[in-house]
């Protein structure tokens, strides 16, 4: 390819809307234009970084058994309504109706189409494992999309699905793509880590996120520092803190006038937070109360908080009356006095808690001396992990103090278990001709966000600074000066060489200024750029700098493509 031929409309400029760098690099660069709010046009740079990602994706995919299918983006009501999706899924999904008055959407995942594709052909357990997948464009209804490619309405995935006879077949299946998306990451030369993740709406148990680390991301994850132990921060898992041993003291109810904030009780009764419990009121999707008390140092986590209500989707702030309709009064409250029935939800932290503060139900009022394990005395409080993980807090298998960092979530493994093959009936005959649900499992992979991740992790006020395997050329030969005829010939002979050694590679014949040219190639990020100037030609000395460290090598005629080829294999 020729730049003289690219369709490749770099700006100087960054757009008033870009707000992160991969956006803002993104546009610059000429790689995307914007179409509408969350829906972006690929130009052919932009495109082939995305056929790359796609390549390795493929070949691992296939590595790992798996077999490549096309299915529709359009999907009926019906699947969606046998699995109880349909109504459940949410405003994210873009529903239609044809000329005919059915309803449609348009795919925001295909669980449910991959399932009615096995259960009327797979009938054997001969026929399993079985793992099948797909690359296409897939549509959800952002709220608010932003971020480019990070968060948009209009995405390209790659979503597998295996289906096997038991359970221990879903893990080695599980454990298979484990070990593709490290393969498919690691190929890809990006810095990342596997994360224990929670599975949200689309359900089952087990399931780890790709995270690529970098600053921007949305992805608060927990690390151990001395094993490898790493979690999202809505699922870390937290051991108890113990608390010091006290002689339980009479509980005490004491005046706080205007004191509903832990702050504000910190502050009049001069104890520290870890000496009070905070309460949260939420209520469900479908308006049941939820009350949650961490340690008033502690944040409660949301996610843990729904995973304790079956059915439920969402949570909302509960209203005033809500609480009160259950004995409790907002801003004062505690699990003490609220009726029995009431979801209550308690951290064991707080339940090894000795004389601590906590809300009376009762306006303008507090309970001194509370023992949890003592005046927790409702039928059915659960006692489950609720907090939100923070830095310096234990790690679940070693105890060493985990780390945060950021992170982008590039791509999700997830068991699924029996959730579709039941609700829809993709059954299968086993060994003694009993029938039984195929185990299944999901796996997928954002590849525009992962085009996004890569920029965000690797950049400098320049631009863009590609690994090798995904860049959209490896090498760009410049020709200094193309209106001199003999330093372009020399840049076409260079230019075919690399080619014909198997390098991908992109000539500049462009009859811009050296200073554009350069800085096109570094606000692109071709790994590594070959320069033919007058020293070229008159001298026999090729110019070849790497953009990742900026280093700039000076090669002769007869040993530069070895050169080039080493410094490649490095990146």
């Amino acid at each position: 390819m020729r730049a003289s031929n690219l369709y490749a409309p770099t700006l100087r400029n960054t757009p008033a809307e870009a707000e992160i760098v991969s956006h803002q690099l993104m546009y610059r660069a000429g790689m995307i234009r914007k179409v509408a709010g969350g829906m972006y046009t690929f130009l052919p740079l932009g495109w082939r970084v995305i056929r790359k990602i796609e390549e390795i994706i493929r070949d691992e995919m296939d590595a790992a058994g798996g077999q490549e299918v096309g299915m529709p983006i359009l999907q009926p009501s019906e699947l969606w309504e046998e699995s109880g999706r349909w109504a459940a899924y949410g405003e994210e999904m873009m529903r239609i109706k044809d000329r005919h008055g059915r309803d449609f959407c348009l795919g925001p995942t295909h669980e449910e189409m991959m399932t009615d594709l096995v259960r009327d052909e797979v009938r054997s357990y001969k026929q399993l494992p079985l793992l099948l997948y797909q690359i296409q464009d897939k549509f959800r209804d952002e709220r608010r999309p932003r971020f480019g490619l990070m968060r948009s309405r209009e995405f390209i995935m790659k979503d597998l699905y295996s289906f096997d006879k038991d359970i221990e077949g879903m893990n080695e299946s599980y454990q298979k793509m484990y070990d593709a998306y490290t393969n498919i990451y690691n190929r890809m030369g990006l810095k990342f880590r596997p994360v224990e993740a929670d599975n949200g709406a689309i359900g089952g148990g087990h399931s780890h996120e790709f995270t690529v680390l970098a600053d921007a991301g949305e992805s608060n994850i927990a690390y151990c520092t001395k094993c490898d132990y790493a979690a999202s921060d809505e699922k870390a898992a937290l051991a108890p803190i113990p608390a010091a041993e006290e002689e339980a003291l009479p509980l005490e109810k004491v005046e706080t006038p205007s004191v509903n904030t832990i702050d504000g009780l910190v502050e009049f009764l001069g104890i520290p937070a870890q000496k009070t419990i905070k309460a949260v009121a939420y209520q469900t999707d479908t308006d049941q109360l939820v009350l949650a008390f961490v340690r008033g140092d502690h944040d409660v986590n949301e996610v843990k908080v729904i995973n304790q209500v079956e059915g439920a989707l969402e949570l909302r702030m509960a209203d005033d009356a809500a609480i009160e309709a259950v004995g409790g009064c907002p801003g004062f409250m505690s699990p003490i006095g609220i009726k029995d029935g009431t979801l209550i939800l308690v951290d064991p932290t707080v339940m090894n808690m000795a004389n601590a503060v906590a809300g009376a139900n009762e306006a303008d009022h507090h309970y001194k001396n509370v023992n949890p394990k003592r005046d927790f005395t409702q039928e059915g409080i659960v006692v489950t992990d609720l907090r939100m993980v923070k830095e310096g807090d234990a790690c679940p298998h070693c105890g060493a103090p985990l780390t945060m960092t950021r992170g982008i979530e590039a791509g999700q493994v997830f068991t699924l278990g029996t959730k579709y093959s039941k609700a829809m009936g993709a059954m299968f005959l086993d060994e003694k001709g009993k029938e039984q649900p195929l185990y299944m499992g999901c796996y997928g992979i954002g590849v525009g966000r992962t085009m996004a991740a890569a920029i965000e992790q690797n950049n400098d006020e320049q631009g863009i600074i590609w690994p090798r395997a995904i860049a959209p050329f490896e090498v760009v030969v410049v020709a200094v000066n193309a209106k001199k005829e003999e330093q372009l010939q020399y840049a076409e002979s260079i230019y075919k060489e690399c080619r014909q050694a198997g390098i991908d590679t992109l000539l500049d014949d462009r009859k811009e200024r050296a200073g554009v040219k350069f800085a096109d190639c570094d606000l692109i990020g071709y790994p590594v750029r070959v320069v033919i100037g007058p020293k070229a030609v008159e001298e026999g000395q090729i110019e070849v700098k790497v953009r990742k460290t900026g280093e700039v090598f000076t090669f002769g005629r007869d040993e530069y493509l070895t050169k080039v080829q080493e410094l490649l294999q490095t990146l």
